[in-house]
């Protein structure tokens, strides 16, 4: 009999175990403290990154190419939210599964490259937010046949955009709608793992200052849920 108690306490360690690494893998986690921009690196560009009243402020620069603010940590399989909010005049993005080229002329940071998640003001006639681009590989991964316009991003509001990355399928939400849904072989193929980014555009002369700001940039990584399984 204690033989046996022993037995089903082990038993019930080992579910009880299981199920809070279940728990643990479902669980978002902030990947923004709100306060700093520690877990974070500047990569390519010369456009500013501020922490302004729990958000992450980017102010464009006159003359700069596109700039990232990147994460240190990598990220494959994952389930990513944030909200945003632009300037009408400004485009934007996130990069996702993003990696940097070999850096030349003594730059510290190569190119960054990768599939982006597109920002963009609606305007009158829609635009083409929430579809793939390939940054520097390669142009629109979202193929023209998909990229119809539409007003799903609210201008001059916040808006909440939720990516779920599985594999060589990427999804894409704004505000809750649907927007895009596309599998791509090769780009996953090249780009299976890789930093998250936060783009501030390059601006033609004499153009800004113009500001992206995100908050509430969560994720939750699928990798451990599915090997678990």
């Amino acid at each position: 009999m204690f033989k046996l108690r022993i037995v089903a306490i082990a038993a019930a360690v080992l579910m009880g175990s299981s199920w809070m690494a279940q728990a643990d893998c479902n669980k978002q986690v902030s990947i923004f403290d709100g306060k700093t921009l520690d877990g974070w690196t500047q990569k390519n560009g010369t456009a500013t990154y501020e922490v302004v009243n729990g958000t992450i402020q980017g102010t464009t620069t006159e003359g700069s190419p596109n700039s990232f603010l990147c994460s240190d940590k990598e990220y494959g399989d994952f389930e990513l939210t944030f909200k945003v909010k632009v300037d009408d005049e400004l485009n934007s993005g996130v990069q996702i599964r993003s990696q940097t080229k070999a850096p030349q002329n003594g730059e510290k940071y190569g190119r960054v490259n990768g599939p982006q998640v597109e920002i963009e003001a609606s305007g009158a006639e829609g635009a083409e937010a929430g579809y793939i681009y390939g940054e520097a590989c390669g142009g629109w991964m979202t193929s023209e046949s998909f990229l119809k316009k539409h007003k799903a991003f609210k201008d001059g509001q916040w808006n909440k955009y939720r990516i779920v990355a599985k594999g060589a399928n990427i999804q894409t939400w704004i505000n809750g709608e649907a927007i895009s849904n596309l599998t791509h072989e090769a780009r996953y193929a090249s780009h299976p793992k890789g930093f998250i980014g936060l783009q501030v555009h390059s601006i033609g002369k004499g153009k800004g200052p113009f500001q992206v700001a995100w908050k509430d940039i969560k994720i939750k990584e699928l990798d451990a849920c599915c090997s678990a399984k």
